[in-house]
């Protein structure tokens, strides 16, 4: 037991509190829509394609299983879970990596997740209603799981998100092609001929598939303690020495076999709204399911032209705006804001705003961004610019952007070899778009955005008087006469025109003495 975890006990642990059907009971009307007819599972892709809603089954497939789908379709569901508002995510979770995690060792009997055991020749990963997501997809897939495994190297627990693809009763496919820990992990083992036991969770609270995204050279379960703010209770697999949240709804025990990569999985409508093809990868063999008397199944949304409508896109952005303030924090004193736009599949395109203190600040963040995230396109702006809005953003792009002189292109670059647009290249090509005023035009009144008028400064007895003070706009000269109108100071100055009033090249008037 490590220094971070405790025997259970009387902990006083809420272990419905970070379930995921807490996090489904608890959302409001408007975001979630509840099924209470029967619904077969081939019809269950369509109802949640392109919804803004999380889409609850009451009775999904012929066995009436309770299914729960595109919980995280959302970036105000996120914010939901962090108690935040949507644009401090990122902020929130910046926050919440620097508490001390918690892990509670929780026994079998004390352990939701374990309430069912099944093991042996009862075992049917068939039985769960998984279903056909993509018209084009190789077979139904599990695609909500978060996966669990120990790093022999380190001792850590390692967790990420992969999709298993329907094979057999005991067994899956599974997508290892992508650079992580796992694949690491998993070749290392196959190599030395051993299989890898892994874990499969099944039906988690949104914070839990956050953390799954991420890279941090943590244990990944202390991870998850620190995003949730709270401590996480643990349970020891039934097959195996892995550990996973107690408070979760299924877990598939099981490995992947050391054989490597043997068998087809695919194709599958991938997260950037395209097709992956037919690959070579290895196989899961189950040894364990367990999961609570009353289980709730939880499915992804994935792919399609609706991006900023899936799971998986909201959960690529906010670990794309996490990894740009770490870029940011490298380069600039003063980052404001960081975006990725879900609709770009979450981490194609970002957002960031920043307070100039140094010509070329803005420029270096560029490269920066460019040259260490994921990250496609890349655009900086001012403060004054809310990264948040297309419109301002648009606004930005048509006014402050001269192509010639404020664009940046990184060619023969890596990119996502999920990428489209590589039509099978090796390499492609980024681009950073720089927005910001250069720093010797910042403050020209002509560049300064139009409001509506505050009517600053003091008062005056007269118009005369104000004038003589010192060159006023005005809007500060109706304030200096407490004028509610403005059109008898008109009145008044056209009688001052020939005793020396006068405007300076930012048309305040003054009188010229």
């Amino acid at each position: 037991m490590d220094d971070n975890t405790k025997p259970s006990g009387a902990t006083g642990l809420d272990l419905d509190r970070f379930r995921l059907r807490s996090f489904i009971e608890n959302l409001p009307a408007d975001q979630v829509e509840v099924h209470d007819e029967p619904v077969d599972l081939r019809d269950i892709a369509a109802i949640m394609q392109g919804n803004p809603k999380a889409v609850l089954f009451r009775k999904g497939g012929p066995e009436g299983h309770e299914v729960v789908g595109n919980v995280i379709g959302s970036r105000e569901r996120i914010a939901r879970a962090f108690e935040v508002s949507s644009n401090e995510i990122a902020t929130e979770m910046q926050r919440r990596l620097r508490l001390p995690p918690q892990l509670v060792e929780l026994s079998r009997e004390e352990a939701p997740v374990q309430q069912k055991v099944i093991t042996g020749d009862d075992m049917d990963v068939l039985g769960l209603p998984a279903h056909l997501q993509h018209g084009f997809d190789g077979a139904p897939y599990i695609s909500a799981t978060v996966d669990f495994s120990v790093d022999p190297a380190t001792g850590w627990t390692n967790s990420g998100m992969r999709r298993l693809m329907l094979r057999g009763p005991q067994e899956t496919g599974v997508d290892l092609n992508a650079p992580s820990d796992l694949r690491a992990i998993y070749m290392a083992a196959s190599a030395r001929g051993e299989h890898l036991p892994v874990a499969y969770v099944i039906g988690m609270h949104p914070i839990d598939h956050v953390s799954a995204t991420m890279k941090v050279a943590v244990d990944e379960l202390e991870l998850i303690s620190s995003l949730r703010a709270a401590p996480l209770p643990v349970v020891k697999c039934i097959t195996n020495d892995i550990r996973v949240p107690a408070d979760a709804e299924i877990v598939l025990e099981g490995y992947l076999d050391k054989a490597g990569y043997i068998e087809e999985e695919g194709p599958f409508g991938e997260y950037l709204g395209y097709y992956g093809g037919v690959k070579m990868n290895p196989v899961f063999r189950l040894t364990a399911i367990t999961m609570r008397n009353d289980a709730l199944f939880q499915t992804s949304t994935i792919s399609g032209n609706r991006m900023d409508l899936t799971d998986t896109s909201n959960l690529e952005a906010l670990r794309c705006e996490l990894n740009v303030w770490e870029a940011l924090k490298t380069v600039v004193r003063e980052p404001v804001a960081v975006y990725a736009p879900v609709a770009a599949g979450g981490s194609m395109s970002v957002r960031f705003s920043l307070r100039q203190r140094f010509p070329g600040e803005a420029r270096s963040a560029i490269h920066t961004v460019l040259g260490s995230t994921g990250a496609k396109h890349v655009f900086a702006v001012d403060p004054d610019i809310d990264i948040f809005s297309d419109r301002q953003m648009e606004w930005a792009l048509g006014t402050r952007f001269q192509a010639d002189r404020d664009l940046i292109v990184a060619t023969g670059v890596r990119l996502s070899p999920l990428d489209p647009s590589l039509h099978g290249a090796p390499s492609g090509a980024k681009a950073g778009f720089d927005l910001t005023w250069p720093m010797q035009h910042a403050n020209k009144w002509e560049l300064q955005t139009p409001e509506p008028p505050t009517y600053p400064g003091k008062s005056f007895p007269s118009l005369t008087a104000a004038l003589e003070d010192g060159p006023k706009r005005f809007e500060e000269l109706m304030a200096a006469l407490g004028s509610r109108d403005g059109r008898e100071i008109v009145r008044e100055m056209h009688g001052l025109r020939h005793k020396g009033l006068k405007r300076d090249q930012a048309g305040r008037y003054f009188l010229e003495k």
